[in-house]
């Protein structure tokens, strides 16, 4: 399986910036065949960074999508003009969730229009602080999980990609924590078991999963030789050239 390094811009970069970042991330980074490496730019910057795009090194994602082809949804992007122009789609993160108040219902039906538009979607998933001091961390991510898949075919979870983003370790957050390696693995052990419950062994094993949550070159390492763990879903670092390849070069150490 690929390693999936994920970089998440957010609400960063105008189209120029964004133009130079990724030229400069070109140059520095190689074609890795076992790595794959992702930009999510803002919708704005989709189309022209299309054109400057290394397909060989680079894969296009978007931060988010509506889950309808057309009609009258004013300010919304879908999933069918998205196709042909990014491969991957993040869904359901938790800024999408807890600021944007999207549920699993409408999470599940992103991952089914991601799918129909041969678009892959990183399901994003994970508790907060106060939901894991309740012991709740197992329910949230069930439900979650199972919830994000529900508007799916059993044949297509595999073309899912997961995405464990605890929100209490999310930089952005107001008094984040570091998320530890053996933290991780638990819950990521508890996706896989979701997974292979209600799918399959087969299936459980083939869903990649990422971990997001204040990732660093410093200690991207570790959380990529975490038992279970297919890659990183990247915020801030993914913005600064330096920290972003140091992450590249460190998962083809790994590797």
């Amino acid at each position: 399986m690929k390693t999936y390094i994920v970089g998440n811009w957010k609400l960063n970069f105008n189209v120029g910036e964004a133009s130079v970042y990724l030229h400069k991330l070109q140059k520095k980074i190689a074609n890795y065949r076992d790595i794959e490496v992702v930009v999510a730019p803002t919708a704005l910057c989709l189309q022209s960074l299309s054109l400057q795009l290394d397909r060989s090194k680079i894969k296009l994602g978007a931060q988010n999508a509506f889950y309808q082809d057309f009609g009258a949804f004013t300010g919304e992007i879908s999933f069918a003009e998205l196709n042909g122009l990014v491969k991957y789609c993040i869904v359901g993160h938790s800024e999408r969730r807890y600021i944007f108040h999207e549920d699993d219902k409408m999470v599940a039906k992103k991952v089914a229009a991601a799918i129909r538009h041969k678009i892959t979607p990183i399901l994003c998933i994970g508790e907060t602080e106060s939901e894991r001091a309740f012991g709740e961390t197992a329910d949230v991510i069930r439900d979650q999980l199972l919830g994000g898949l529900s508007e799916i075919g059993a044949e297509d979870v595999s073309k899912v990609i997961v995405a464990y983003e605890p929100v209490w370790a999310i930089s952005s957050t107001k008094d984040a924590k570091i998320a530890t390696p053996d933290e991780i693995a638990e819950v990521t052990e508890m996706i896989r078991k979701n997974l292979k419950e209600v799918y399959g062994a087969k299936t459980s094993e083939e869903v990649p999963v990422l971990f997001g949550g204040s990732v660093k070159p410093t200690n991207a390492g570790a959380y990529l030789t975490t038992p279970g763990i297919n890659g990183l879903l990247i915020g801030g670092a993914s913005l600064i050239l330096e920290q972003f390849t140091d992450i590249i070069d460190i998962a083809k150490r790994v590797k």
